[in-house]
């Protein structure tokens, strides 16, 4: 499987010539989707969910869906008639030849006077997993984690905990478009120091064999 790191929250997958990208959002490229044969979104805010990268993607490919909770697509539903699908906790499902299981169901809290949104995690093939906007636990292990490195709703020893508690091989970064360079090595350092696993970063564009 080759990952590609999109801006901020998104990712390409792909594997036996098929693509699978996660959380295209406003922050992401504007084609980050494009070439994909189906499209997770794990929730609604627009750094995740951004319906016009959406349109691109299946405009692009007749042939290509989106898998998403409820709250996305009840937005996007009429736009793609047929063509989302909604999935919450406890589902499994197969993308463009990907097997993915669900995992949680509410986002991380910004604020206790900040209502929480829904919020899902994919674990793809049994072996990536990413959580969206929290920082959920699969029951099921994490060989490479998707891990949201900074966010309004984290501070950096949630983040070390939470590789320490899930205990990937691996861990690359996304969420990251509000980190600013002269950040990026204090997280590096600490994490990969604290954290327990491989921890890495890729440039948006830059790709990894899994």
């Amino acid at each position: 499987m080759k990952l590609t790191k999109m801006s901020h929250a998104c990712v390409r997958l792909e594997k036996d010539g098929r693509t699978l990208v996660i959380d295209p959002g406003v922050f992401s490229e504007e084609d980050a989707a494009v070439g994909a044969d189906a499209v997770l979104v794990t929730h609604e805010h627009p750094d995740h969910f951004h319906e016009g990268r959406l349109r691109a993607a299946l405009e692009a490919n007749p042939a290509a869906g989106i898998w998403t909770l409820r709250s996305v697509a009840d937005r996007i539903s009429a736009a793609f008639p047929g063509r989302v699908h909604t999935v919450g906790h406890g589902d499994t499902f197969g993308a463009a030849g990907f097997d993915v299981q669900v995992h949680g169901e509410l986002h991380a809290v910004i604020h206790p006077d900040i209502p929480r949104v829904t919020n899902v995690g994919y674990l793809v093939d049994g072996a990536v997993f990413h959580p969206g906007d929290a920082l959920t636990v699969p029951e099921h292990p994490v060989d490479t984690l998707l891990l949201p490195v900074q966010a309004p709703w984290s501070k950096i020893s949630e983040v070390i905990d939470y590789v320490r508690e899930l205990k990937p091989r691996r861990a690359f970064d996304v969420h990251d478009a509000l980190l600013t360079d002269l950040a990026r090595p204090i997280y590096d350092n600490q994490i990969g120091a604290l954290g327990g696993a491989d921890h890495g970063r890729l440039a948006p564009g830059e790709s990894a064999e899994l």
